[in-house]
């Protein structure tokens, strides 16, 4: 079985990325704070006209390219809840050969606030569960991380529930720019690297 799934697998240049978005599955979770990261994909897809169709690891997958002959996406929202999400990014990484280096993932974080984005490599979960569970899964925490900030829940509202819950008007009327600043990071990892990434990123607006 194993020798049938290597034929199988496609070889993977070294330019091929695997860009994850978290989430959960089904509409009902779709305009979650914890689904920004999903959200982050879809823009990411209609940038380059990609349809996502279910694959056979677990996932919602589209392929893309950022340009004619450029670095090649591919575009992966696990079919699981956000909790296991390990298995399915783990999964679309061998299947495609690659490497954990060449991993991006999109996910929500509560500890940076609305419209923050913030760019890292390696390092710990800092509490969220779908980036644990890649971490257990892939065996090591060397990918790379594109957080995206939903900030803290007002008063004593359960962090569960916060994350569980839609974003608010006043942050649905911005979010379009924060999905459109999200998906340009990632474009800026795949064609000029973390580091001048997050000099740009996490640069001081004017």
């Amino acid at each position: 079985m194993a020798g049938l799934f290597r034929r199988s697998a496609p070889a993977a240049s070294s330019d091929t990325w695997l860009v994850a978005g978290l989430g959960n599955p089904g509409p009902g979770y779709a305009g979650n704070r914890h689904n920004v990261g999903a959200m982050v994909l879809d823009e990411l897809a209609n940038r380059f006209g990609a349809r996502f169709g279910r694959h056979r690891t677990s996932t919602m997958l589209a392929e893309a390219r950022l340009r004619a002959g450029g670095p090649k996406l591919v575009l992966v929202r696990p079919l699981s809840y956000m909790n296991t999400s390990g298995g399915p990014v783990s999964s679309a990484a061998a299947y495609f050969s690659i490497p954990a280096e060449r991993v991006i993932v999109i996910h929500d974080d509560l500890d940076l606030p609305f419209e923050t984005i913030k760019l890292k490599a390696d390092g710990g979960h800092g509490g969220q569960n779908g980036v644990r569970d890649i971490i257990k899964a892939l065996g090591t925490p060397d990918f790379v991380r594109v957080r995206v900030g939903i900030g803290r829940p007002p008063g004593r509202q359960d962090a569960a529930s916060y994350v569980l819950g839609d974003f608010p008007s006043a942050e649905r009327a911005r979010l379009p720019f924060v999905l459109g600043d999200a998906a340009d990071a990632v474009e800026l990892i795949v064609e000029q690297g973390l580091l001048a990434a997050q000099q740009k990123v996490h640069a001081p607006r004017a």
